[in-house]
């Protein structure tokens, strides 16, 4: 029999972190949650982490996931930007990692190549699979449908890692 395995995806970001959750059993996926997690712009940048950190350390105290994923970010607007982003990367990474949660990472290419099957699929592409490949997930905006992506493409990478281990 197959087990059942909540994970979490993360589409890190400092104005909206993205967040959804699925559980994956074999190749069957179905949608649990997703949302935002939207620190106050106008508080200090520590405040802010410290916001972000507590708002993942509650999506995981309710949702109890087994894994996550986290997108790796490719940011080429500037090295101020790159910073905050990366900072606010660091926390949706060892959010996780602190409460024993397992965490992988993958980059944005091979995300879109697992939901859309392309690497340079748009965000509308990433949306309309979302809703094919999880019909009962309400989306709330593109921050959340990236999160669920990215959920999905560790469930995809994660059965395809246990078939090779058990090869």
């Amino acid at each position: 029999m197959t087990e059942t395995t909540r994970i979490i995806g993360i589409d890190p970001g400092l104005r909206r972190c993205g967040w959804g959750v699925i559980e994956s059993t074999g190749n069957r996926l179905a949608f649990i949650a997703c949302g935002t997690v939207t620190p106050p712009i106008d508080l200090p940048l520590a405040e802010r982490l410290s916001l972000l950190n507590a708002g993942l350390r509650d999506l995981i105290d309710e949702y109890g996931p087994d894994e996550a994923a986290v997108e790796e970010t490719f940011v080429n607007k500037g090295a101020r930007s790159a910073l905050t982003l990366g900072q606010a990367r660091g926390v949706a990474l060892m959010t996780p990692a602190s409460m024993g949660v397992r965490v992988e990472e993958y980059a944005a290419n091979l995300v879109k190549k697992s939901v859309v099957g392309t690497g340079h699929a748009d965000k509308a592409q990433i949306q309309m699979m979302i809703g094919i490949l999880l019909p009962s997930a309400k989306v709330a905006g593109a921050d959340a449908a990236d999160a669920l992506a990215i959920a999905i493409c560790h469930a995809h990478h994660r059965v395809h890692r246990q078939r090779l281990v058990q090869a």
